[in-house]
C-alpha cells in the first residue's frame, strides 16, 4: 500500500473499531432520536433508515468540515515554523493523542475526559439548536440535527481532529476526517435496529481492549514515522 493513504486507512479503521466508544457515548443519542420522529415512521424499516442515514450524513459533513479547518490550521503551523521542525511535532501530536485515545477506550486512562470538557462550552450553545428541530418530521430536520450532533463532546473526534492538524492541508485534513466518519458508520447505522447485540458488544472487555490495543498500534506506528 502506497504510504500516502495510510493515515486514510488508519483513519477509518480507527473509526471502525472506535465503535465500541461510539456505542456507548452515542447509543443514547440514537435511540433519542429514533423516538424523536413521527411514530408512525418508527416502525418502518426503510423510513428509519432514511432518517438515520440522514443523522450521519449532517453528522458526517461536520467532521469533514472540522477536518478541513484543522487541517488549515496545520498549514499555518508548518508555515510559521522550519518545515522539518513542524512535520516532526505534527506527527508526534498525532501519534501521543492515537495512544491516548487507545488508553481512553480501553478504560486504562481517562485523560481524554479534559479535552471533551473543552468542547462542552461550545456544544451548551449549539445544542438548544437541535432542540427547535424537534420532532424530527422530514429527513431534512434530520440532517440539520445530525450537522448539530457532529460538534458533540467526544475524546475520540478531538483525537482525529489532531490527526487532522498533522495531516498537511485542508483538503487532507477534510478527507481524513470523512475516512473516520466512514468508519463510525456503519456501527451507527447498525445501533438502532440491533440495540441488543451492539449493547453486548461495548460491554464485552475482550472487544473494548482488542479494539484499545489496536488503536495504540496506529499510535506508534505514526510514532515511528518520525524514526
Amino acid at each position: 500500500m502506497p504510504e500516502i493513504w495510510m493515515p486514510y486507512v488508519s483513519a477509518f479503521l480507527v473509526g471502525l473499531v472506535g465503535g465500541v466508544h461510539c456505542l456507548g457515548m452515542c447509543g443514547g443519542i440514537v435511540s433519542a432520536l429514533s423516538f424523536g420522529m413521527p411514530r408512525e415512521t418508527q416502525g418502518q424499516t426503510f423510513t428509519l433508515l432514511l432518517f438515520h442515514s440522514a443523522y450521519n450524513l449532517g453528522r458526517i459533513l461536520s467532521y469533514v468540515a472540522a477536518g478541513a479547518l484543522m487541517g488549515g490550521l496545520g498549514v499555518l503551523l508548518v508555515e510559521s515554523l522550519p518545515m522539518q521542525t513542524a512535520q516532526q511535532l505534527l506527527l508526534a501530536m498525532a501519534g501521543l493523542f492515537m495512544i491516548l485515545l487507545g488508553l481512553y477506550m480501553g478504560g486504562w486512562w481517562m485523560v481524554l475526559n479534559r479535552v471533551e470538557s473543552l468542547g462542552r462550552h461550545l456544544w451548551r450553545r449549539i445544542e438548544p439548536l437541535g432542540r427547535q428541530l424537534m420532532p424530527i418530521r422530514s429527513p431534512g430536520r434530520a440532517l440539520a440535527v445530525g450537522a448539530l450532533w457532529g460538534w458533540l463532546p467526544c475524546g475520540l473526534v478531538y483525537s482525529m481532529l489532531i490527526n487532522a492538524v498533522a495531516s498537511g492541508g485542508a483538503a487532507e485534513g477534510a478527507l481524513l476526517m470523512l475516512a473516520f466518519a466512514l468508519g463510525t458508520l456503519p456501527n451507527l447505522l447498525v445501533m438502532g435496529t440491533l440495540v441488543g447485540v451492539a449493547s453486548h458488544l461495548f460491554h464485552n472487555p475482550g472487544v473494548r481492549k482488542g479494539a484499545a490495543l489496536l488503536v495504540i498500534g496506529f499510535g506508534l506506528y505514526t510514532l515511528g514515522r518520525l524514526l
